[in-house]
């Protein structure tokens, strides 16, 4: 399809990318706010499968994954978040501090080489906030295993034995050497970028200092042990103490993180914002859920593109089929949105370099579904306006290599 219509956002509904992926043997790199492959811009349209290394690990779940991808691809998305932590519990990776499940690792292996057959990049989170698989509330409970105290759980951001056996899930992930390509983690190019954490919060320090501090200490971990991979925090974009003014874009609470203080760190190289109006702005009409995403959006655009200046990637935003007045049509036009808040963006030379959606399920995964499930089969609607967006941002990718070559 011509560039000018592309560029002009005309594209039908139905239209499918016309570009077949490929895995790419060089690594992201930023400049500026922008991402960039071999010297060029590189913009993202993509998705989180987080459940991608439990079901990889399971024969007979396994081809789920290539499953997904291949949906994934034929889309034109470009990139996929994902989780690269599993801790205790009943599918662990880490089974105790140090201690491996090789059957899990390989699960791990298996989504990378997967990934890089069906060209998609990966980014890879190494922690949960949350419960959910473990999370900083396994690491306190290992360290008191061990006899030593801690007050909460938000002490794994400030306990010096929870930040070391932090430090070790890092250098086991980075030093993997994959059982299925013979590369190491850290020298694989499928993987675009390295998250500290997923959705980081300390609310026990609302001045935001316990947070900025393990932040500056485990992105300087990351990059002396890997030079190759960028580094991101995982945050969900909420504003602190360093310019207070910003914090009325928050949705009525702090969470100890400092959007603009954190993301301004040497070794972070790019921002991230997650976006939930459903459950931040819970009860509000879905005039004022409509009104939060624009400001949430166009007022972290604005932070990293003048003061942060580093690329932003919308990481995570979704519409539960749970929530009241959920409809297909109102997923859609909310995808939809926000799709075009970041292509307008990237077309403009803005700070947004991408989005990834919460989140892509293969059939058949019905038990592991949480109401923001979409699975791509079974939704051409949605499928549909995922490709037009994959395809707006691969002739975006086109049409500004012409000025880098």
């Amino acid at each position: 399809m011509p560039e000018s219509v592309i560029l002009n956002g005309d594209c039908k509904a139905t239209c499918y990318p016309s570009i077949v992926n490929k895995a790419s043997s060089t690594f992201v790199e930023t400049m500026e706010h922008h991402f960039m492959v071999d010297g060029k811009p590189m913009y993202f349209n993509g998705f989180n499968a987080y459940w991608l290394m439990c079901v990889a690990a399971d024969p007979s779940t396994k081809t789920k994954v290539p499953d997904a991808f291949k949906q994934a691809s034929k889309l034109g998305m470009n990139v996929v978040r994902t989780w690269a932590f599993s801790d205790a519990g009943n599918k662990p990776l880490q089974i105790s501090p140090g201690v491996y499940n090789e059957d899990m690792f390989k699960g791990l292996d298996f989504v990378i080489s997967e990934a890089k057959k069906h060209g998609l990049h990966l980014i890879l989170s190494l922690c949960n906030n949350w419960d959910d698989f473990g999370g900083r509330k396994q690491y306190v409970q290992w360290a008191r295993d061990q006899g030593h105290y801690l007050n909460n759980d938000d002490e794994f951001f400030s306990n010096e034995v929870t930040r070391g056996y932090y430090k070790n899930h890092v250098k086991s992930i980075l030093n993997r050497l994959n059982t299925i390509t013979g590369v190491a983690y850290k020298d694989d190019p499928t993987i675009f970028a390295w998250e500290l954490m997923n959705e980081p919060r300390c609310q026990n320090d609302l001045s935001g200092k316990t947070l900025q501090d393990w932040i500056e200490e485990m992105s300087g971990e990351f990059k002396s042990l890997d030079k190759n991979h960028l580094v991101g925090i995982g945050e969900e974009g909420f504003y602190g103490e360093s310019i207070p003014d910003r914090k009325q874009y928050n949705p009525g609470y702090e969470v100890g993180t400092d959007f603009v203080s954190n993301n301004t760190i040497n070794n972070v190289d790019f921002a991230t914002i997650h976006l939930y109006p459903d459950q931040w702005v819970s009860g509000g009409s879905a005039e004022a859920q409509a009104e939060f995403v624009q400001k949430w959006i166009t007022s972290h655009l604005e932070d990293c593109k003048t003061i942060v200046k580093k690329p932003l990637l919308i990481a995570e935003f979704g519409k539960s089929s749970w929530s009241s007045g959920y409809t297909i049509e109102a997923r859609n036009a909310y995808f939809e949105n926000i799709f075009n808040m970041a292509y307008e963006s990237a077309k403009k030379d803005g700070a947004c370099s991408g989005t990834t959606f919460w989140q892509v399920m293969a059939q058949g995964m019905e038990n592991w579904g949480d109401g923001y499930q979409v699975v791509l089969e079974e939704s051409p609607t949605t499928a549909a306006l995922i490709a037009k967006q994959s395809q707006k941002i691969s002739e975006l990718n086109k049409y500004k290599s012409l000025f880098t070559e």
